[in-house]
């Protein structure tokens, strides 16, 4: 099944997308990777899920990415001794490490992570926002608040901080069991939520080691003050619009959405732009015209991929979500104005021969009219930097390592084919013409321009850039 699209789909799974003929119509539809939300559900019910998608992987023909999304810290008020209470703009409201059920002047919070970390002057957001609070005293074991806008709340409803970086791990006893079986199953990759320092991907790369890549979900300010630093120390990275638009005005967040992506391009790492993009079609069989604004503006800006979350998890229409967000990729990439803005975002090459192999790649696919591009890697490093350089040739990520092909449907361009090693560049030359032929990329007379490191199965030596041609018989 050749994927026509640069820019790829993540499909979450969840109830509505279980089956072994939904899973495998999402494949057939577009999706690339199958998001694993391990916030629901239990380790078997993920466990029959994997095998279903390692089944289809098979029947389908191409690899198919797997991404754990861990959970994280969960923070919540206590509860209520009468039940839900409505909190008045203008009026004084208690938060302190009582456990005693609380009312309409205090309630629970049972985090003494966050009155260690609180000040005067922050602020502190109740059920997703809808309800703020101002600072104006605390102590290790309080907080004294004004109600700046007030509404109803009701037991162990969420409680964000969105100016103060909290003193906990993003890792909970949770996450680390669900990591655990993830690693266990085989994922590709393991998304962190709550990422708030760079420190806290040191944290998750200890653990995974190079058992699956690693991507920070970005929804915190204080992640978005130390981007540069997230990006580096991740391997992929989410913009997780959720969260981050609780925390951050919503007049922020579409540029901080596009700053993201230009720092994820600019360093090779693949960026999803995540959350509420065709959000209409949970229950409906169409998205709105401004969700497909929304998913098109995200492949304008080169975004790697785009994600459905309650469309294919719990929604009524999970096969046509993933549809329409394909035909929606597919518009955008057939417009030309996507080729030019694509050109005037495109970072400048790193100093290094990697760079400049394949920004001479991309430039050879311009000037010669080239029917497909070839990377040898091993690692997945040679076709991520092929994809940083945005070429107008597909991209046939050729490796020998299963897990890498998986990690590489993450990838822009890139359609990963797992095959046998090579040896020698004559082997690697015909390697390559019978896979572009193989998968419909090029024929008799097309020209390829192939990438590699030598000596090959080295991982981070690209450099050597082979043009060719097939034959016409």
């Amino acid at each position: 099944m050749r994927r026509i699209c640069n820019a790829r789909i993540v499909a979450t799974l969840g109830p509505s997308s279980s089956t072994p003929e939904v899973i495998r119509a999402l494949a057939e539809a577009g999706a690339d990777v199958f998001r694993f939300n391990f916030s629901h559900g239990s380790h078997e019910d993920h466990r029959a899920r994997m095998q279903v998608v390692r089944d289809i992987e098979k029947a389908v023909g191409r690899p198919i990415g797997v991404l754990l999304d861990l959970q994280g810290p969960k923070l919540r008020v206590g509860t209520f001794a009468q039940g839900p209470v409505t909190l008045v703009k203008g009026r004084n409201f208690r938060l302190d490490l009582d456990p005693a059920p609380g009312d309409a002047t205090r309630a629970p919070l049972p985090h003494p992570e966050i009155f260690a970390a609180l000040k005067p002057g922050a602020d502190l957001l109740i059920d997703d926002g809808r309800v703020r609070l101002h600072v104006e005293r605390c102590g290790a074991d309080f907080a004294e608040t004004t109600v700046v806008a007030g509404g109803m709340v009701s037991n162990r409803k969420g409680v964000n901080v969105p100016s103060v970086v909290l003193p906990i791990s993003p890792l909970t006893a949770k996450d680390r069991a669900d990591l655990e079986c993830g690693l266990e199953l085989g994922v590709d990759w393991v998304a962190l939520s709550f990422v708030q320092r760079p420190e806290d991907m040191d944290e998750l790369r200890a653990l995974v080691g190079n058992r699956a890549g690693i991507l920070a979900k970005l929804e915190k300010p204080s992640a978005i003050e130390q981007l540069t630093a997230i990006v580096e120390r991740s391997d992929a990275v989410m913009v997780a619009r959720g969260d981050l638009g609780v925390e951050l005005p919503p007049e922020r967040v579409p540029g901080i959405q596009k700053r993201i992506i230009h720092a994820a391009r600019s360093a090779g790492r693949p960026v999803i732009v995540a959350t509420h993009m065709l959000d209409s079609m949970v229950h409906a069989p169409v998205p709105t015209r401004a969700e497909a604004s929304d998913v098109a503006n995200a492949i304008f800006d080169g975004a790697d991929a785009v994600m459905l979350s309650a469309e294919s998890a719990s929604g009524d229409y999970p096969v046509e979500a993933v549809r329409m967000m394909d035909r929606i990729i597919h518009e955008v990439e057939r417009d030309p104005a996507w080729r030019r803005l694509m050109d005037a975002n495109q970072a400048v090459p790193e100093a290094t021969t990697a760079d400049a192999v394949c920004a001479a790649l991309a430039q050879v696919t311009q000037v010669l009219g080239i029917a497909a591009t070839v990377t040898y890697t091993s690692s997945g490093y040679t076709a991520l930097r092929a994809a940083r350089e945005r070429p107008e040739a597909p991209i046939l990520g050729l490796t020998p390592n299963l897990a890498t092909a998986r990690r590489l449907t993450l990838v822009w361009g890139v359609t990963p084919v797992h095959g046998e090693d090579i040896h020698d560049v004559a082997e690697m030359v015909e390697h390559a013409k019978r896979a572009a032929v193989a998968h419909g990329y090029a024929g008799p007379g097309d020209r390829l321009a192939i990438v590699a490191g030598m000596p090959f199965a080295q991982p981070g030596t690209t450099n050597l850039l082979h043009l060719a041609q097939i034959g016409e018989g």
